[in-house]
This record gives structure tokens, C-alpha cells and sequence, in this order.
């Protein structure tokens, strides 16, 4: 098993090689199902922090990376009509905390 330095160089490596940054035009079609999860997923993702666990492949994006991650989170919910169940849902969490 690689180490985590490894591990941050090989992403590192990767999120380098040229073409990585040019955007990309997706045509998906997914259940607002799947879509809710994968907010979810992808907001869990992010509010871990580096080195509390072990490697996270956000361990070497830049923040403005994290951020651009999170506001696809934001885009899909909203053109799913999901952004405020996703509120509400997240206020049910907080207050079962």
C-alpha cells in the first residue's frame, strides 16, 4: 500500500497533465434520487479535513477546486428542485446533533 505521500504525489501528478483545467460538456440524465446522494456525498466529502482520516483525493486539490466541487453540488440540486429539501434535511441533521 502507497503512503500518503505517495499517494499526493501520484494525484498531484494526475490533476497536472495538460487538459485537466479545460471544461467538459456532460449530458446526464440521473434520478433526483441520485441526485440528492451525490450532494450529500460530495458536501460529506468536502467537510472532511486533511490528515483526519486516511488520503482523500481532497487532500491535494486546491481550495478553489473544493469550491468549484461544491457549488456542481449547488448547480445539480437546483436544477433538480432539490435545494430545499436538501436544507431542510441538512437542519435535521444539525438538530439531531
Amino acid at each position: 500500500m502507497m503512503t500518503t505521500t505517495e499517494m499526493t504525489g501520484v494525484y498531484d501528478t494526475l490533476l497536472c497533465i495538460p487538459g485537466m483545467s479545460e471544461q467538459v460538456k456532460i449530458d446526464l440524465r440521473v434520478s433526483r434520487k441520485q441526485v440528492l446522494l451525490l450532494s450529500q456525498v460530495i458536501e460529506r466529502g468536502l467537510s472532511i479535513k486533511p490528515g483526519e482520516n486516511e488520503f482523500t483525493f481532497l487532500d491535494v486539490v486546491s481550495k478553489e477546486s473544493a469550491v468549484e466541487l461544491a457549488s456542481l453540488a449547488g448547480d445539480c440540486l437546483e436544477k433538480a428542485g432539490l435545494t430545499e429539501l436538501s436544507k431542510k434535511l441538512k437542519l435535521l441533521n444539525v438538530r439531531k446533533l
